[in-house]
């Protein structure tokens, strides 16, 4: 199997949609030798944050020398970066390799008369396979959209459970209260497994305790008010941190911007506290590893003059960090902003949140089959904002905005993850 016919069989699974649920993807891993079981992993659930908090951790990991695999699922920039290993993709003819003797077993599967595997289940299979081979010391796996019925909740002994921030997002399919989607996510809780977990909402938190109790599971929160902001600025972020734990962390530094990913990084240190004696790890390292975290589309700054941001945000909690942002470091300066979002998204809580932050809106289209029109989004807007202006995509919007924009502008690309590798 060459690249292509790699491509081409994992695009053509799309048309098996997402199936929340644990059946196909225990048959295929039962065929494959269970390579889950093998693995040392820490899993992780939430809607937003996931992929920060895993950041950071693979950041200390890499830096104490060990192998670090990370499982991310939508990737950004290029289609191997859903399997790495210390930041590294996976590489073309390993990918080859792994699609094609899962092909071959998804074939076997369809002719026992199973369903056939979806794009979600071959990918999380490939992860595990990948990083068994490749001797990893850790996996740092992440869910897809839930938690109690996901691909990836086959790990039966994980060595840590995370659950990030909780919020509202993918309720067609998780619920439409917090209670309900807070239990979707706890749903990764394991037997006796630590659980760290993000400060949410009482009636998250409620949730997690109970699950944690009925599982007989030591639970850890990010210790809220051991948390003290040192600095704040567009080149970064530090903090100290008296962890649950009674542990003092002096100073943390992190590149990450806005507030709330100093609860990300506190969350990561908590795990740290819990995983510690399956590893040795130095505080040096640890605050090396914060340091030098990569995370990119994450607030992330992409040029000075005009001043240009990326961020992901793509639900209502996420527009909730990047308003934050923008009221704490920018109240005097003219914002414009370059918004595309998908259709299946609550984009109009998003633009009620975020519109009155913005001087003008330009809408785009992002590369998504699920986009939502320029033109819709931007009648949509108007509900809330009288300066809107309609283009098709982010390149060419881009460059318009740029050419106008005035040296002190800030320019915030946001609204899908899809547009990172646009840009």
């Amino acid at each position: 199997m060459n690249y292509k016919e790699a491509m081409d069989f994992i695009q053509n699974t799309n048309k098996f949609g997402s199936v929340l649920g644990l059946d196909n993807i225990k048959e295929l891993l039962n065929r494959l030798g269970n390579p889950q079981e093998q693995l040392k992993v820490v899993h992780i659930a939430g809607t937003n944050g996931k992929g920060s908090i895993l950041a950071y951790l693979a950041g200390v990991f890499r830096e104490s020398g060990y192998r670090a695999g990370r499982y991310v699922s939508p990737a950004s920039f290029s289609y191997e970066e859903r399997f790495r290993i210390n930041e590294e993709n996976i590489s073309k003819e390993d990918l080859c390799f792994y699609m094609e003797k899962i092909k071959k077993i998804s074939e076997e599967m369809v002719k026992d008369g199973k369903h056939h595997p979806t794009m979600f289940e071959i990918e999380t299979a490939l992860s595990f396979l990948y990083f068994l081979d490749k001797k990893v010391d850790v996996v740092l796996l992440e869910t897809g959209m839930g938690g109690r019925l996901d691909a990836t909740n086959v790990v039966t002994k994980p060595i840590c459970t995370i659950i990030a921030s909780i919020g509202f997002d993918h309720m067609q399919y998780l619920g439409n209260t917090i209670e309900a989607i807070a239990t979707e996510k706890a749903g990764i809780i394991k037997e006796g497994c630590p659980v760290i977990s993000y400060d949410n909402s009482e009636e998250a938190n409620n949730v997690i305790k109970q699950t944690a109790k009925e599982r007989h599971c030591p639970l850890s929160f990010v210790h809220t008010d051991g948390i003290r902001i040192l600095k704040q600025s567009i080149d970064g972020q530090s903090f100290a941190y008296r962890s649950s734990h009674g542990r003092w962390y002096e100073k943390i530094e992190i590149p990450l911007l806005g507030e709330h990913q100093i609860y990300n990084a506190a969350v990561a240190l908590e795990a740290l506290e819990v995983i510690k004696n399956c590893y040795c790890i130095s505080e040096f390292q640890t605050e090396e590893g914060f340091r030098k975290t990569v995370w990119r589309g994450r607030l992330e700054l992409l040029e000075r003059k005009p001043l240009i941001l990326c961020d992901g945000a793509h639900n209502p909690d996420g527009a909730k960090y990047l308003t934050k942002f923008l009221q704490n470091n920018f109240t005097n300066r003219r914002i414009i902003y370059i918004m595309g979002v998908l259709a299946d998204k609550d984009y109009e809580k998003m633009i009620a949140l975020t519109a009155k932050q913005a001087d003008c809106i330009y809408t785009v289209a992002p590369d998504n089959a699920r986009a939502l029109p320029s033109k819709e989004l931007a009648k949509v807007i108007r509900k809330y904002h009288s300066n809107v202006y309609e283009r098709d995509r982010l390149a060419s919007c881009l460059k318009e905005v740029k050419e106008k924009a005035l040296d002190d502008d800030v320019i915030v690309i946001f609204g899908t993850l899809s547009f990172q590798n646009e840009l």
